[in-house]
C-alpha cells in the first residue's frame, strides 16, 4: 500500500491525533511505512498509538500527564510523540497556541516548518475549544484530514479568519512545531 493509495481514516472519534501521528511517522520513516502496509494495519497502529499517547509514559520513557482516551490526544503528547518517533529524527517539537491575534505568525511558522521538510500537526475546533487534529503536509497548506482519510488544501484566508472547514471545525487552536533550536531540515 502506498501512502495515499487508499483513504487512511481514523478508526473512531477519539483517534484523529493518533492517526495524524501514524501518518507523520509513515512520512518520516520508510521502514515504519513498509510495516503499516494495509488499511487494517493503519487502523491497528492508530489504536495502539492512541493508547501510547494518552498513557502516563511517553515514547521516550518520560513521565507525561496521563489523559482520558475519550478526550482524544493532547498537544503535549503529540509533541512528545513527534520528538520521539513521528517527526524528523533529531528534532524536538513543541506545542504552541494559535491565538486569534497571532494567526498570521502561526501560519508563517507552519509554512517555514513545512518548507524545511517537516509536517505540522494542527489542532482545530470551534470558537470555544479544540476538537480535531489534522496534519499540514506542505507550505501550500495541503493537509491530511483523518476523519475522511484524505488530503485537501486549506485556504490561508480561512486560516486567518478562523473560518476553516476541516471536518466541520473552523478555528485553529494549537500547532506542534519543530523547536527552532533543534530543527533539522528533512531535505
Amino acid at each position: 500500500m502506498s501512502l495515499w493509495s487508499e483513504p487512511l481514516r481514523q478508526p473512531n472519534q477519539q483517534t484523529c491525533g493518533a492517526a495524524v501521528l501514524v501518518v507523520a511517522r509513515m512520512i518520516n520513516d520508510a521502514r515504519y511505512r513498509e510495516r503499516v502496509d494495509s488499511v487494517q494495519a493503519f487502523r491497528d497502529e492508530t489504536l495502539a498509538m492512541h493508547r501510547r499517547t494518552t498513557s502516563s509514559v511517553d515514547v521516550l520513557g518520560r513521565l507525561q500527564l496521563p489523559w482520558p482516551r475519550a478526550l482524544g490526544t493532547p498537544p503535549w503528547a503529540v509533541a512528545n510523540q513527534m520528538t520521539g518517533s513521528s517527526g524528523v529524527p533529531g528534532t524536538v517539537y513543541r506545542p504552541a497556541p494559535v491565538l486569534p491575534w497571532r494567526r498570521t505568525t502561526a501560519l508563517a511558522e507552519i509554512r517555514a516548518a513545512t518548507g524545511n521538510g517537516h509536517v505540522v500537526p494542527l489542532f482545530v475546533g470551534n470558537r470555544w475549544l479544540p476538537r480535531h487534529v489534522v496534519l499540514v503536509l506542505d507550505s501550500d497548506l495541503t493537509v491530511y484530514e483523518p476523519s475522511g482519510g484524505r488530503r485537501r488544501t486549506v485556504d490561508a484566508e480561512a486560516f486567518h479568519s478562523g473560518d476553516l472547514d476541516l471536518a466541520g471545525w473552523s478555528h485553529p487552536w494549537f500547532v506542534v512545531l519543530p523547536d527552532s533550536d533543534s530543527a533539522t531540515s528533512a531535505a
